[in-house]
């Protein structure tokens, strides 16, 4: 079978290569199957030229967030409408499998860990059969398939296939805004998280459980990486690269000892809790030199509410020490979570301020499928008409829809303005080429005031 693997074009501003592509294409190719990746966002294709770019595929698979679920449904109907059998996976998808299914017109939908699934399902369909009784795999047929294992041994996956998304090929818009050195590439270390924040759809999609790859293979991806496509950084995706500290180390001293060149960052967050100065300083040794924390708010009673199981005083010591070392270091902070009011906000940004934080991320709450807000709210949140961490999807008692946006952009300019020493250091990160991107996250946030 010819399959093609996409990502619809959204607004967005983190275009960096789809790491869930790159590990199912690889998955595939391994197996034997023929396989194309297009990445829309990347192209900049609409999905008229994105459906184009499928032609001749027996199947499309898309790997769908629930931020640009909308393009992907909107994608999926003009296949349909071309006779083209689609399948679809991905988080949004673990959580609402059959409505996804009803909603797209998709024929088959992949749960929870997409790689022996959709492989199954590509051989099933080779054999002429329906895709019917695929562990993993739902259809309009058969809502409640047999769960598939999680892979048990993260050693055995193939690196991501990267030749049809090269880091080379895309634009200076990482995640966490800024970097030092491209080309970029997206990696993980771990799969899963064992904590249960109310916010996050990780303990669903993950059922609570972490694992982790040998160290010795992330630091052969790295310098695989280097040599074909000539990456000279890596952002860490995982949920908690640093959740078992031997894990980190070994990584560290791994790319010590082969001398590879590349600098690196966390930008989707690590725990305060689970970082101390030696391994800060290794791993700094190693390359890193930015690293972000999930910090969300700085008022105990919120972080109480939201499963945190974190303090104030720990987010402190940790951007302490690597404030000390000299690692640049980022907050990321959720205004609108349960128990939230005018004076925890307030709260939040004093904190965020009078730290030694060099950047922040101020975001909207986004209630999504999956998690424990979702669950316990009704009415449920439009998933098809709002910006993902721009807009409130939903208030809790204790403040309005007003304050809270208005809450964002304020308190962006006071952590910025307010020590002009913060925007001088991002300045020294940002390049010519990435200020349409800068300008295109000011607009979002809000961060210079409109006229209306």
């Amino acid at each position: 079978m010819r399959v093609v693997l996409a990502r619809p074009n959204h607004h967005s501003h983190l275009i960096q290569p789809p790491l869930a592509l790159g590990y199912l294409k690889a998955y595939l190719v391994r197996e034997g199957h023929d396989v194309k990746a297009v990445d829309a966002l990347n192209l900049g294709l609409d999905n008229e030229q994105l459906v184009q770019r499928c032609a001749g595929a027996d199947l499309v698979g898309f790997s769908i967030l629930s931020d640009y679920y909308p393009q992907t449904v909107d994608t999926i109907r003009r296949l349909k409408a071309q006779g083209v059998k689609v399948v679809v996976g991905g988080p949004h998808v673990t959580v609402i499998p059959s409505e996804t299914l009803e909603e797209s017109g998709a024929d088959f939908a992949v749960t929870s860990e997409g790689e022996p699934s959709l492989a199954a399902l590509v051989a099933d369909l080779e054999a002429g059969g329906d895709g019917e009784g695929v562990p993993g795999v739902v259809t309009p047929g058969n809502p409640t398939p047999e769960l598939q294992p999680l892979i048990k041994d993260l050693g055995d996956l193939p690196f991501p296939d990267w030749d049809d998304m090269a880091p080379g090929t895309y634009p200076p818009a990482p995640h966490g805004g800024v970097a030092k050195n491209y080309p970029i590439v997206p990696m993980t270390s771990s799969r899963g998280c064992p904590y249960n924040c109310s916010f996050c759809s990780s303990p669903f999609q993950w059922r609570r459980r972490i694992r982790f790859r040998p160290p010795e293979d992330v630091v052969d991806e790295i310098e695989y990486m280097v040599a074909r496509h000539g990456v000279r950084e890596v952002h860490f995706e995982d949920d908690n690269l640093t959740m078992r500290r031997d894990h980190a180390w070994a990584i560290a001293e791994g790319i010590l000892r082969k001398g590879i060149k590349v600098s690196w960052a966390t930008p989707n967050g690590i725990r305060a809790d689970k970082v101390d100065r030696p391994l800060l300083a290794l791993m700094k040794r190693a390359g890193l030199y930015s690293v972000a924390f999930g910090i969300e708010s700085a008022d105990p009673e919120v972080l109480r509410q939201c499963n945190k199981q974190a303090s104030v005083e720990k987010y402190t010591r940790a951007i302490n020490i690597a404030s000390d070392l000299g690692i640049l270091t980022q907050g990321f902070f959720i205004f609108g979570l349960p128990g939230e009011t005018e004076q925890s906000i307030q709260r939040t940004i004093d904190f965020a301020t009078n730290s030694r934080l060099d950047k922040a991320q101020f975001l909207l709450l986004d209630v999504m499928p999956g998690t424990e807000i979702w669950d316990q709210i009704e009415p449920k949140p439009d998933l098809t008409s709002y910006q993902s961490y721009h807009d409130v999807t939903w208030c809790p008692d204790g403040v309005s829809p007003k304050v809270l946006k208005a809450a964002q952009a304020r308190a962006f300019r006071t952590f910025f303005l307010s020590r002009p020493r913060r925007i001088v250091k991002m300045l020294s990160l940002i390049r010519p080429t990435q200020l349409r991107y800068v300008l295109r996250r000011f607009s979002d946030f809000r961060i210079i005031p409109s006229r209306d």
